[in-house]
């Protein structure tokens, strides 16, 4: 996507300038999958403006590239939150919200490493993280311990660990996809479900104190109950 070379700005214009520019970042990065590749000298010349009129609402490439990441992330909290079925229980809206997380790494990989890489991106990208994602996790985490599934307590801590699954499996699907993953989708909701069944069983079986032997012997007896 080229923009025509702009006129001259009517007053009140900048909003939409700053939309501009933000767009073709945006398509920039996602084309060349590299931050490197994304220069205020290219993005001028698809926005149509100089570089100083980009300076006037970026104070420089790396608040540009944050404002797009952050960007981006609003889309997240949308996907999460449409693809909770109400009809569904409560741990299965938690495996949907932590597929849809996955799926949206694996479709955005360069926004998705600098955002969750530490000293590239902060402020903005952290904001829409924690109300996006962090809450419709946390929603769904609370919904769970009133259902019985999880013991009533500050949900964060449960929330932290299941985000750590999601953010997990994405990251290696992202960086090493020459693994021999097989099915995606199908790791991915192994992962999702492993995490969200072992949190059950943890809270309404063995406790937090239960050793490997103690989840083995469960094991067996369950198999034994067959």
């Amino acid at each position: 996507m080229t923009f025509a070379r702009r006129q001259r700005s009517a007053r009140g214009s900048g909003q939409q300038l700053r939309a501009e520019i933000l767009s073709a970042a945006k398509e920039l990065l996602a084309r060349t999958g590299s931050v490197e590749a994304v220069s205020i000298r290219e993005i001028s010349k698809m926005v149509g403006v100089s570089a100083p009129s980009i300076y006037r609402h970026f104070a420089d490439k790396d608040q540009l590239i944050e404002a797009v990441v952050a960007q981006v992330f609003e889309d997240l909290e949308a996907v999460m939150r449409a693809v909770g079925d109400p009809a569904a229980s409560p741990m299965e809206r938690l495996r949907q919200q932590g597929m849809a997380y996955v799926r949206f790494a694996i479709e955005h990989p360069e926004q998705y490493r600098l955002a969750t890489t530490p000293g590239q991106t902060a402020g903005a990208v952290d904001l829409v993280l924690g109300s996006g994602a962090f809450t419709h996790f946390a929603a769904a985490v609370s919904e769970c311990m009133a259902a019985g599934l999880f013991e009533p307590a500050d949900p964060v801590p449960v929330v932290l660990e299941l985000w750590a699954s999601a953010h997990g499996i994405a990251s290696l699907l992202i960086a090493k996809p020459y693994l021999p993953w097989g099915d995606l989708e199908a790791v991915a909701d192994r992962v999702m479900r492993a995490a969200c069944v072992g949190r059950v069983v943890i809270d309404n079986v063995l406790g937090d104190d239960a050793t490997a032997e103690d989840l083995s012997q469960w094991v067996i007896e369950q198999r034994q109950h067959r």
